[in-house]
């Protein structure tokens, strides 16, 4: 039995900087995900505010011919396998595309860690000061605009208790799995050496933006500002860097 334990370790990933700084990392994650949508669903703004803003949205797109969520909706909602893989990716990559990732840089590009951490630090408490301050109705949940909510179809259900508790129906600016799958996406391209994983890496802040526009969860505008909250974190990290240089900075060095 103990031979086979230590084989097992041996296939293990060492932990860059032993377990205390592995707990640690993950504490801050959980504590920060759950103040961000326990705070996130309790700075749910008025309806008719929300729904004003969200039609000051529907106009900036109009006045510059750039509305067209629901005309590209409309021209996929019948071609059933395209709405069954953006909701599923809806639900589910931003969660797990993210936590891999966040897993994969800790334990194999752990110099580049602490400056994506402070990244996402920073971009979170800029989502929750546009929550409070521009509270926005999805276009789901616009009346008359003609975007349907596609997550009805696997049973999701915004009206359900539990999903109020942790889901602010109104914080559609900014988006955050745009914000995420830029920080993400940027990360992995710079710390692919090959052209393909690089590709596909600055795809997929492309992907998540066409899912959740044919969802009807966001506006392109939503989406824009949520890439602008990712500009504004990595600055944001390289100003934090500058306190503690040779932790928290970008090392441009690749393993």
């Amino acid at each position: 039995m103990p031979g086979a334990a230590a084989k097992i370790r041996q296939y293990l990933p060492t932990l860059p900087r032993g377990k205390g700084d592995a707990v640690l990392q993950v504490g801050l994650f959980v504590l920060a995900d759950l103040c961000y949508e326990t705070v996130r669903g309790l700075a749910e703004g008025n309806l008719n505010e929300a729904l004003a803003n969200a039609r000051t949205v529907i106009d900036v797109e109009a006045s510059m011919g750039l509305f067209f969520e629901r005309g590209l909706q409309e021209a996929l909602m019948n071609t059933q396998w395209v709405i069954d893989i953006a909701n599923f990716a809806y639900l589910n990559s931003h969660f797990i595309v993210t936590t891999c990732f966040l897993i994969w840089l800790y334990l194999y590009r752990n110099d580049h860690f602490y400056f994506v951490r402070n990244m996402f630090m920073i971009a979170m408490a800029l989502a929750l000061v546009g929550y409070s301050l521009v509270p926005t109705a999805p276009p789901r949940l616009v009346p008359g605009l003609g975007i349907e909510d596609t997550l009805t179809q696997v049973s999701v259900n915004h009206e359900s208790a539990l999903v109020k508790l942790f889901v602010n129906p109104y914080a559609a600016i900014p988006s955050m799995h745009c914000a995420f799958s830029l920080m993400i996406g940027a990360s992995g391209a710079r710390l692919s050496r090959h052209t393909l994983a690089k590709a596909l890496w600055c795809a997929y802040p492309l992907f998540v933006f066409f899912v959740v526009m044919v969802t009807g969860n966001h506006f392109w505008l939503d989406a824009a500002i949520g890439w602008s909250v990712a500009g504004l974190a990595a600055l944001g990290a390289m100003q934090l860097a500058k306190a503690r240089p040779a932790a928290w900075s970008w090392h441009t060095a690749t393993a």
